[in-house]
């Protein structure tokens, strides 16, 4: 007989769990057609170009699989994306002229209104965890199936903030049995901050944010840049400057997924790993403008990427 061939699955370095969906996007100029969407989409695009990454989310039947084939060949692991009977989450938008500000046409949940985090065997110990802007309760369950994660990242925004925000704070508050904190890294926008903690003041709220337990604090503040809040102090970094603006949607994402996929690529934690993550995430961030959806980063290539951080190196050394 035919010896059977055992097929071992990796862990990745990095898990993603959060929303895969379809887009529509009115620009000034441009409507698009239903282009790849969804937070997962967009930090994996990131992070895949650092290291390993896994995508736990949920599609309908409508999902237009050969559109990722390019993060198949870069290595993305999507065992613990499903595809569920009816249609994928759309979101379709319109921004102002200078992307200023943007409205809200239709969202249908599609699928994702059901979605219920379902772990792979293999990706429940990564050395990163991202957890997207899900329902905190999601957020919760996914922490209730990984073990021996050195670093789980969260991210929230405005509704969960209104409608979740005990379970937010449960989740920033929670300790592991051996009384560390379960969440080490939050990523917040500038009026996260203030809806959150009910603080004006960008430092004193991100202080108040890690005083519930996460070590570190991301406060992004769009084209003013991030700001970096530590145990070692505050670390500020511009954005790099982007001359045209295609698309900002999945930007965000994408800059957590830079920042994200440069630490799991390290075999160390330092405050400098941090902060050279801050610089990949905003180099990466500028690719993302560039491009429709994830175009502006699909086929870049290392030789680039190394190119624009070395020009942000230059840009923001102060002599």
């Amino acid at each position: 007989m035919p010896r059977k061939t055992i097929i071992k699955k990796i862990t990745p370095d990095l898990v993603a769990v959060g929303s895969v969906a379809l887009d529509i996007l009115h620009t000034a100029t441009v409507t698009t057609r239903k282009i790849l969407g969804g937070s997962a989409i967009h930090f994996s695009n990131a992070a895949s170009l650092f290291c390993s990454v896994g995508i736990v989310g949920t599609v309908g039947e409508d999902y237009p699989h050969e559109r990722i084939r390019f993060l198949h060949e870069r290595g993305v692991d999507f065992s613990g994306l499903e595809v569920g009977a009816g249609k994928t989450f759309l979101w379709e938008g319109r921004y102002s002229d200078d992307f200023s500000s943007r409205e809200t046409i239709r969202t249908e949940l599609g699928v994702f209104a059901e979605f219920n985090p379902k772990i792979p065997s293999h990706f429940r110990k990564p050395r990163v965890l991202f957890l997207a802007a899900i329902a905190p309760q999601l957020q919760l369950s996914v922490l209730n199936q990984v073990d021996d994660v050195r670093l789980v990242a969260l991210d929230t925004f405005k509704l969960w903030i209104d409608t979740r925000q005990d379970t937010l704070i449960e989740i920033l508050e929670s300790k592991t049995t051996s009384g560390t904190p379960k969440v080490h890294l939050v990523f917040v926008n500038d009026d996260e901050v203030r809806w959150l903690t009910g603080e004006r003041n960008l430092l004193k709220g991100a202080r108040i944010i890690q005083e519930m337990g996460p070590k570190w604090v991301v406060v992004k503040k769009g084209e003013h840049g991030s700001f970096l809040l530590s145990e070692k102090g505050l670390f500020m970094v511009p954005p790099y400057p982007v001359e045209e603006v295609v698309d900002p949607t999945g930007a965000g994402d994408a800059f957590a997924g830079g920042m994200l996929g440069y630490l799991a690529s390290q075999s160390r934690f330092y405050d400098s790993t941090f902060r050279r993550a801050l610089g990949w995430g905003s180099v990466i961030g500028s690719f993302y403008v560039e491009g429709f959806g994830p175009d502006g980063l699909k086929n870049i290539s290392k030789t680039a990427l190394s190119a624009r951080y070395r020009e942000y190196q230059k840009m923001t050394q102060v002599p």
